[in-house]
Formats: C-alpha cells, structure tokens, sequence
C-alpha cells in the first residue's frame, strides 16, 4: 500500500515548518527534495570509503570504484538499457543534451540538414542546436503545439522529411505538464532515417522508462529531479552511436594511450566522462533510483494520477485563475496566472503560507510567450506530495486575491 504520510516521513525537510506553516513544497519539478535513505548514504561514503576511483590499487580506491560503477548499473537497471556501456555520467540533463550536440552534433550534422524540436521545450534542449544550427548551417524546424498544450501529431509529420537528422523532444513539459507519444515519435523519425532525443527531466520522475521500448537513440535526465543529489546526470545512448561520437571534454580517465604526438582515447562511457567524475553524487544518484523502485514506480505513478486529477478540479475551481496547459493526459505540473495578481507577488504571498512554487518563465520563455504570457506560477508534484499540498496552494491563492 502506497502510505503517502509515511513516505512523508523519510523526507527530513518536509517535517520543517514555513513561516510558521506546514511545509507544502510544490517545487518538485525545479528540485526535488532528497528522501534520508540518499543522505545518509553520501555520509557513509565520504566518511567510510572515499578515494578516487578507476585510479588506486588500494581498499578505499577498489570498494568506492565498485560502488560507482554499481551505480551505474543501477541506472542502467532503471531505465532498461541493454548495458552499463550505453550510460554515460554528466554533471545534469543539461550537460547530457550538450555533450550530443557538441560531439555527435558537430561531426555528422552538416549544412542541408533538419533537427526538429517544439514548442514545449526546455532551454536546455533549444539553445544547444541554435548554437550549432549557426556554427554548421543546418535548419533547425520548430514543431507547433495546440492552444492547450498538446502534442499535435499532423504537424510533427508535416516537418519530417529524409533531410531530418534528429529530433529532440521533451518527453514531458516542464511547464505544461504534457506527456509525448516519445515511442511513437522515434517509430515514426526512425522511418526516416532520423536519430531521436529524449528529455527525460520531468518524465522519469513520474512514469516508467524503458529505453529499449521506447528505441530512442539519445535520453537525458539529472539526478536532482530524481530525488537524488545535485551535479550528477545521465546520458543513455545506444552503444553503437557512442561509439561512433568524438570525446566532448578531455583530460583523466578519457585516454587510452598519451604521447607528445597523438592520444587516443577510451571505449565509452570512459571517453566522455573527463576527469575526476561526481562520485558520491553518482553513488547518491544510484540510491535514490533504488528508493522509487522499491516505493514501486507503479505505486508513484497512480498516486500521482490521483493527485493530478484533484489538483486540477480544486484549481479550475479558483475564480479568476486560469491554466497554463490542460492537454489530456498530462502530469503533475500546473502553470497557471490569476486575474489581476503579477506572478512574483503571488509567490511571495504564498511564501508567507508556507507553500513554495516557481514563477516565471520556467527556463522556457518561447513557450511562455507562445501561450500568451510573460511570467506565469508554477506548482508541481513529487512522490511526496498530498491533498493537504494543493488544499493549502488553493486557500492561500484565495487569501492572496484579497490583497488586490
């Protein structure tokens, strides 16, 4: 049985009051907050078995280079990829998307080419192929979405030619809440020839991945969304197309052989992991993973479903508020603007209830602006979050309303 107040009770920072309130974080979907399971396993770490790892000969070297290379499989385990060798560690999603772009992007994308995004995509996954749309030529083609939010199948197929490259997609919107037909997308880029992207951020967090299902080429998500440590990423890509990419940084760990006249370098992951890696974030990462499969991925999703559905009926039901992405379907994410009230005062006032949110333009302003606003509230949901949560975000928009 899913026990939301008791899962509630391995968050240490739930328990701890807002300006003399409970705690309704409803942020989860800029951080999630870490469950003490993940803590107090990065305290054992650094207190029992640091070294560096893939370097030492000794005890603490050998027992934290198998933790790490556990974790990696953890992750491998979580979103079902063939092997360890296709998971790639990254300081976050951001990082992973740009580590494509600047190696796989930069030697096989060439002037004549099509990458196809949409609107409802993250920063991360926009700014990267604009910079290399301008440093290669290639044409970078924007997939409109409906009034609503949603993905609108006609008009993906529209954009699709044999000169599309990639695809990179949100598998779920930050600020809509919009899940995409990603299996679908890479079916159907896949009959072009087209390599696909998955921005896993928001989607992993609430629904099961499975990669292999899925067949995309490229998947990106961060640790710290997933209830795991910050500065610590995943790049999944199928083996084959790692293989085929040139290293994205260099230095330790990359090499195979070093002379003052040529290096070569390493078999992936090892070849785009640079350095000294995040390692207790990495074995943190692995912990946490570990924490919603044992929680039951299921179990997270129908609970969050649940809550979905009544945030959305207690929200509609706010005079004067309107939301921000309504497509069917969607995951726990409500943006939303109230007649009359400026984003940022909401926010404060809600602060002084106890209930954290998000404005402004959510690390996405064209979508933003694309939906007809400039800065709009953002609530969201994590594993954690109850009906108290919304029931606390709905009076304290009502109490705001009566400041203006």
């Amino acid at each position: 049985m899913y026990d939301v107040y008791e899962i509630r009770k391995d968050f240490p920072i739930l328990s701890l009051e807002m300006e003399g309130h409970r705690n309704a974080f409803l942020d989860s979907a800029a951080s999630a907050q870490k469950p003490q399971v993940v803590l107090d396993m990065m305290k054992c770490v650094y207190s029992h078995e640091y070294a560096n790892v893939n370097r030492g000969n000794y005890y603490l070297s050998e027992m934290i280079t198998e933790d790490y290379e556990g974790a990696r499989e953890i992750v491998r385990g979580f979103i079902n990829a063939k092997s360890a060798k296709e998971i790639v560690f990254t300081r976050n999603a951001t990082e992973s998307i740009n580590l494509v772009a600047a190696s796989w992007g930069r030697k096989f994308l060439k002037p004549g080419d099509e990458v196809l995004v949409t609107e409802a995509e993250h920063h991360a996954n926009l700014v990267p192929w604009q910079i290399l749309r301008d440093e290669i030529g290639f044409t970078l083609k924007v997939i409109k979405i409906g009034d609503d939010g949603s993905f609108i199948w006609d008009e993906f197929q529209k954009l699709l030619t044999p000169k599309t490259k990639l695809v990179a997609v949100t598998g779920m919107s930050n600020v809509l809440g919009t899940i995409l037909p990603v299996k679908e997308i890479c079916a159907k880029a896949h009959e072009f020839g087209a390599k696909v992207l998955v921005d896993a951020c928001q989607l992993i967090v609430h629904k099961k991945v499975d990669v292999q299902d899925m067949d995309c080429d490229f998947l990106a998500f961060s640790g710290h969304k997933t209830y795991g440590p910050t500065g610590i990423g995943v790049l999944y890509g199928k083996y084959e197309i790692l293989d085929s990419m040139p290293p994205y940084q260099t230095g330790g760990d990359m090499v195979d052989r070093v002379t003052y006249e040529k290096t070569t370098f390493d078999l992936p992951p090892a070849r785009f992991e640079a350095g000294t890696p995040a390692i207790v974030e990495a074995i943190g990462l692995g912990r946490a993973l570990q924490y919603m499969q044992e929680l039951g991925m299921e179990n997270i999703e129908a609970h969050e479903e649940e809550l979905t559905a009544y945030a959305m009926e207690k929200l509609s039901a706010v005079k004067g508020l309107k939301m921000i992405g309504t497509a069917p379907g969607k995951g726990g994410v409500f943006s939303f603007v109230v007649e009359g009230i400026h984003a940022q005062d909401l926010s404060f006032i809600l602060n002084k209830e106890g209930v954290s949110i998000r404005v402004g333009h959510h690390c996405a302003e064209p979508l933003i602006h694309r939906m007809g606003e400039e800065s709009v509230a953002r609530a969201s949901l994590g594993l954690y979050s109850t009906k108290e949560d919304i029931d606390q975000l709905c009076a304290s928009i009502e109490k705001a309303k009566t400041f203006f």
